[in-house]
């Protein structure tokens, strides 16, 4: 029987899948913007006069600042991105990067889209490392992006109970 890859979508890690769940919507759309910026440069490096995955980003860090969501504005900007992704043509980091970055931006109009993102920046890191390190180097970002979406969601349920009554609620 042949493996299951860990980048496809048949493939579960179910400990991130629930705490996914348990994240709200604007939380996951911050970390899936953190976990891009991670491999964007993959991407940047090899072409950096591309901005679309970057624009890509720029989108939904617009929706998390202002809470305006437009489907046409999340729809172009993710297109585009994977568009920038097949035009690299091979599968390589800066690909899987660009990928992350238009599974990022859905994440505005799908919160599990950040599951997305976060999966194709773990193969952009696979794709870039040498054989022998890289499923050690998909680990160690496996655990960052596991701990760090803990502490956002940690941060953002101390922040809401340490927040003051506004005063309609008094």
């Amino acid at each position: 029987m042949k493996e299951e890859s860990p980048f496809s979508r048949a493939h579960k890690d179910e400990p991130m899948a629930e705490l996914v769940r348990e994240t709200d919507h604007q939380t996951l759309a911050i970390w899936a913007i953190d976990c891009v910026e991670r491999v964007i440069p993959y991407f940047e490096i090899q072409f950096p006069l591309d901005n679309r995955p970057g624009k890509a980003l720029d989108t939904l860090r617009n929706w998390i600042n202002t809470g305006i969501f437009s489907m046409e504005d999340i729809r172009k900007a993710s297109l585009d991105a994977h568009a920038a992704a097949r035009e690299v043509g091979k599968d390589n980091a800066a690909r899987s990067a660009a990928r992350a970055a238009g599974q990022a931006v859905a994440t505005a109009h799908v919160p599990t889209h950040s599951l997305a993102a976060a999966t194709y920046a773990l193969q952009a890191i696979y794709r870039a490392e040498s054989p022998s390190e890289a499923d050690a180097a998909v680990a160690r970002e496996r655990d960052w992006q596991y701990q760090h979406l803990r502490e956002l969601l940690n941060s953002r349920e101390t922040s809401k109970r340490a927040a003051p009554e506004s005063d309609e609620h008094k």
